[in-house]
C-alpha cells in the first residue's frame, strides 16, 4: 500500500486556483471561441501565460523556474483547460518536451534551453510517435548515426504538438537494433533542419497545431544527446509517467468547464414556468457528472502527489494510467451530458460545450491511447 496520504489542498493551493480562474476569466476563455475558429495558434493567450510567469511554473528554481510542485501544475492545467484546451497545451507541451532534459539531461542542456523555456523565449515540443510507431513506440525507424562527436538524424515523427511553433524537439531516434535498449534521445534545434510536412486537420484542440515533422540528415552534436546511449526508451516511459497526470488533469479541467456552463444555463432556462434545473432527471444527471469529476480530480492529485513524492514504490506508472485513463474517460461522458442539458443550444457553437466535446475527445487518445493506459493498469495487476 501506499504511504502517499489522501490530502487537501493547502490555502496557497486554493488562492493559486482562485487567481487562476479570475486570469482565465479575464485573459484566456474570452478568446477561446475565436481561437477555435481560426484553427490558428493564438500568442495572445500565450503572452498572457508568460505575463503570470506560468511558463517557468514547472521548471527547477535553479533554471529560472518556480520549481512547483506537479500538483500545482495539475491545478494549473485544469483551470487553463476550464476556459480554452488549446492553451491549456501551450502551457503544458514544453514542459513534456524538456523532461527528458530536467530529470536525463546534461548541465549544459539544462543551464542552456530552461532558462529560455521558463522565459517563454522557447518552446519544445516531444518527438517521439512514427506513422507505423505509435502505441508501439519500440518500433520507430527514424535512426542515427554517430560520426565523432556528432549524429546524424534521418526519419519522420508523427502528432507533434506545436509543430511549427517550438524552436526546439526532443527527439528519439534508433541507434541500434535491439528494439528497447537500441533508442536515444536528443534535443534539436528546429533550425538544424526539422522540417515541418503536414499540418494535421482536427476534430478539436484546433488552436494547438498538429503535424507531422521530417528530419533529413540533420546533425546533431553528441552535447544534445540526453541520457546514455540506448537510454531513449527508458527516458520516454519516464517521461510519459510524469506528464500523464496532467493530461488527467487537462481533462477534468474540461469536463469540470462545460459542468459550469451547463449549471448557469439550467439555472437561467426556464421551461414550463420553471427553470430546468429544477427538474429531477437534469439534477441527478448533474450529480453524475459532479462526482465522476471529484473522483478523477483525487486520482490525478493522488499520481501527482506520488511524483512528487518521488514514486518511492513503483506505484506511479499505474497511478498515472489510471489517473489519465479514467479522467478522460469522464471528460468525454461530461461534455456530451453537457451538450445535452442545452438541448439544441449545446450543438451549437454560440456556448462553449460543443467546443469542449471536441475538444475531450483528445485526452482518451494521445500521451498513450486508452486502451494502452488499461493494458499498463492489468500488466501491474499482475495479468
Amino acid at each position: 500500500m501506499s504511504d502517499v496520504q489522501p490530502f487537501t489542498l493547502t490555502d496557497e493551493q486554493r488562492e493559486f486556483r482562485a487567481v487562476l480562474k479570475q486570469f482565465v476569466a479575464d485573459r484566456i476563455a474570452p478568446h477561446a471561441a475565436e481561437v477555435d475558429r481560426s484553427g490558428e495558434y493564438s500568442w495572445t493567450t500565450f503572452e498572457a501565460l508568460r505575463s503570470m510567469e506560468l511558463t517557468a511554473l514547472s521548471y527547477p528554481a535553479e533554471y529560472g523556474g518556480a520549481g512547483a510542485s506537479l500538483v500545482d501544475q495539475a491545478i494549473a492545467a485544469e483551470e487553463l483547460a476550464a476556459g480554452c484546451t488549446a492553451t491549456s497545451l501551450q502551457f503544458l507541451i514544453s514542459k513534456l518536451g524538456m523532461l527528458p532534459v530536467i530529470n536525463f539531461g546534461s548541465e549544459f542542456l539544462k543551464s542552456t534551453y530552461l532558462p529560455r523555456i521558463c522565459r517563454g523565449e522557447s518552446q519544445c515540443s516531444y518527438g517521439l510517435s512514427e506513422p507505423d510507431a505509435g502505441s508501439d513506440v519500440a518500433s520507430m525507424t527514424t535512426r542515427a548515426v554517430r560520426d565523432g562527436d556528432v549524429w546524424t538524424i534521418d526519419g519522420t515523427k508523427c502528432w507533434i504538438t506545436n509543430a511549427g511553433i517550438s524552436d526546439l524537439y526532443t527527439i528519439f531516434a534508433r541507434t541500434s537494433n535491439d528494439r528497447h535498449t537500441g533508442i536515444t534521445a536528443f534535443l534539436v534545434e528546429a533550425g538544424w533542419g526539422v522540417q515541418v510536412d503536414k499540418l494535421e486537420h482536427k476534430l478539436g484542440i484546433k488552436g494547438s497545431p498538429t503535424a507531422v515533422i521530417r528530419l533529413d540528415g540533420v546533425k546533431v552534436p553528441d552535447s544534445h544527446r540526453i541520457g546514455e546511449v540506448g537510454q531513449g526508451f527508458a527516458i520516454a516511459m519516464h517521461t510519459l509517467d510524469r506528464s500523464r497526470p496532467t493530461i488527467g488533469a487537462q481533462a477534468v479541467g474540461i469536463a469540470q468547464g462545460a459542468l459550469d456552463v451547463s449549471l448557469a444555463y439550467m439555472k437561467e432556462r426556464t421551461t414550463f414556468g420553471r427553470p430546468i434545473g429544477s427538474n429531477q432527471g437534469l439534477q441527478w444527471m448533474a450529480a453524475d457528472c459532479a462526482m465522476r469529476i471529484e473522483a478523477a480530480r483525487a486520482l490525478v492529485y493522488r499520481a501527482c502527489a506520488i511524483a512528487d513524492a518521488g514514486d518511492p514504490y513503483g506505484e506511479l506508472s499505474m497511478a498515472g494510467a489510471m489517473a489519465k485513463c479514467f479522467a478522460s474517460d469522464v471528460a468525454m461522458q461530461v461534455t456530451t451530458d453537457c451538450v445535452q442539458f442545452l438541448g439544441g443550444y449545446g450543438y451549437t457553437t454560440d456556448f462553449p460545450v460543443e467546443r469542449m466535446m471536441r475538444d475531450a475527445k483528445i485526452t482518451q487518445i494521445y500521451e498513450g491511447t486508452n486502451q494502452i493506459q488499461r493494458m499498463v493498469i492489468s500488466k501491474k495487476l499482475g495479468l
